[in-house]
């Protein structure tokens, strides 16, 4: 273990685990292992209220409490959360579900298109550029992270159980929504990024450093392929049911 320092905070860590703040492992809760993380905004609570879900814990952050629900899919409980928009936001609540007993991890949201592709389409992301600043708190920099191989494979064989249309990727994982001008849309394009989106290379990260199992499943919704026509299209709203549905049948192949 080792505190690493460098010209540029952002590239510095220390490779301790344990942090001044910490959950209790031994605490309040205890957790399933598997765990479908999901950015879907008021579509958690409305499957957990349509399914009697458990509230069965809570993470409660500045702007809100977040309920973490106990959901039974084919028989096996799943720990089901809502995940907040941003890196940093999502990536605390998922330390903190890893640190009370979550291992596997697979998370769904929406992914804006750099390339020429229709709303709604799934992608299977094998890879992440790390334009954002959390995931170097957790891991050595690098220019991008793979995801777990064993995550991708589970996500893949589902959406073959479930007979739903894939495609693998590689996103850019930004911090910065405003910031994506032509230039480097275009330069995201020419590093092979097919989508954009705000948390994938972080989550993998802390789930890489914690030892934990993570997979990232994306659906296309707005679109920059267009960079003088920028079109929000619906946000990927009709890709919803479909995300979870694939989640929660991946995390059982894990």
């Amino acid at each position: 273990m080792a505190l690493i320092k460098n010209k540029y905070p952002i590239l510095e860590r220390d490779t301790n685990p344990r942090a001044v703040i910490m959950p209790n492992r031994h605490g309040l809760y205890e957790l399933p292992k598997k765990c479908v993380f999901a950015f879907l905004g008021d579509a958690i609570d409305e499957y957990a209220l349509s399914h009697d879900c458990k509230v069965i814990a809570e993470f409660e952050s500045i702007t809100k409490m977040y309920p973490i629900y106990l959901t039974k899919y084919k028989n096996e409980e799943i720990c089901l959360c809502q995940a907040p928009c941003g890196a940093s936001a999502a990536t605390q609540i998922l330390d903190f579900l890893i640190m009370y007993g979550v291992e596997h991890i697979i998370s769904c949201g929406s992914c804006g298109a750099l390339t020429d592709i229709d709303e709604n389409e799934i992608l299977i992301p094998t890879e992440a550029l790390r334009d954002e600043g959390t995931s170097y708190h957790y891991i050595e920099p690098s220019r991008s992270i793979r995801l777990s191989p064993i995550a991708v494979d589970a996500i893949k064989k589902s959406a073959k159980i479930l007979n739903i249309k894939y495609a693998e990727c590689k996103t850019w994982t930004t911090d910065g929504f405003y910031r994506e001008t032509k230039e480097m849309v275009e330069y995201r394009r020419q590093e092979g990024c097919s989508v954009v989106e705000m948390e994938c290379s972080a989550l993998a990260a802390c789930s890489e450093f914690r030892d934990a199992i993570f997979g990232q499943i994306l659906f296309t919704a707005d679109t920059l392929f267009n960079t003088d026509i920028y079109d929000e299209r619906d946000w990927g709203k009709s890709a919803y049911e479909m995300a979870l549905m694939l989640s929660l049948e991946a995390v059982m192949h894990i």
